[in-house]
Parts: C-alpha cells; structure tokens; sequence
C-alpha cells in the first residue's frame, strides 16, 4: 500500500484505513521534520507541530482536492504551525514570580570541600587496609566490573571467601572512618 498513488491513500486514509495512514506518515514524516526542524524548535515544540501536522491532515483529508500537491499541504501546514508556536512563545512573558521550592540541583559553596575531605578520609582509612584486602577492594571496584571468578583466580582465594572477605573490608573502612569523625 505504501507505493500507490496519493489519491489511493488519501481515499483510503479518509475511509479509516490504518495502513493507508501508516504508508503516508511514512512517505512524507521526512518532508514534515525538515521543514520543522527549519524553524529551530526545542525538541518539545517540535514534536508537537509534528504530531499537529498529522493531525490537521486527518481533518483536513476530506478535503484535499488535488492530492498530487499533498507535499506541499504538508509543508506549508508545518511551517504555519511552527509560526504559530513561535508567535505563542513570544508572548510568553517571564515573571518577577520565584519559587519557595528549593532546588533540589543546586550546591553550597562548600560542598565540594566537603567531598574532598571525605575522599581524604576514605582514602586514608583504605591505606589502612592490608595490602591483599586493598588489592582485593580495587578489584571489586575495577570498571567494567569483574565477576567473582576472576577475581579469585587473581588473588588465589576461594570464590566463597570473597564475599565475607569484602563485608570485613567494609566494616574495618567504616570503623576507621568512625573513629577519625
């Protein structure tokens, strides 16, 4: 269905064929985006001449009396829609109005000091670990990840060590870290 004439489609599409619909979204949706994206949308606004496009066409379908000029139909109907959302843009006017929600993104000056010290601290109580347990902790950490095959086989431990080995190595990092807080 997708390689017959317009006015096939256009008739069919107009008689509620969904196939008929899909084969002209899909002949002209190219069309359509480059006439759209012409006008530099934000990807929203886009997306909405887009779907109004097809929209103005299911009411519109009726009446298309010469279907070979649907080409251009579609592209003036985008380019009219675009001007009409740049136009509704436009008049939109910011206000004096401010938010008493706090957000959520922004950080005190501070923080970046403050995750600094605690990389200090972590790393300081990492040094404190045993060499074959910070060798054992680098490679749980490794990315991309290492299953725990591997890693035994690089350590010359049993796989079920690995496991309580870790929670020992997470509870000795969280006392040193306690003591020194």
């Amino acid at each position: 269905m997708s390689q017959g004439p317009v006015a096939t489609l256009l008739k069919a599409a107009s008689d509620g064929d969904q196939a008929a619909w899909d084969a002209l979204v899909d002949r002209y949706a190219r069309l359509v985006w480059s006439v759209v994206r012409g006008f530099r949308l934000d990807d929203a606004a886009a997306n909405d001449v887009f779907q109004t496009v097809w929209l103005r066409l299911v009411e519109h379908v009726d009446r298309i009396r010469e279907p070979e000029r649907l080409p251009g139909w579609l592209s003036m109907t985008a380019k009219n829609e675009c001007i009409r959302v740049l136009k509704r843009q436009k008049r939109q006017i910011p206000s004096d109005f401010e938010y008493d929600v706090a957000d959520p993104t922004a950080r005190d000056f501070a923080d970046p000091l403050i995750d600094l010290e605690m990389i200090e601290g972590a790393m300081q109580a990492f040094e404190q670990l045993s060499p074959e347990h910070q060798q054992l902790m680098r490679l749980l950490c490794a990315d991309p990840p290492l299953d725990y095959e591997t890693i035994a086989s690089i350590i010359d431990r049993p796989i079920g060590s690995i496991g309580p080995t870790r929670a020992r190595c997470i509870a000795k990092l969280r006392a040193i870290i306690g003591e020194e807080t």
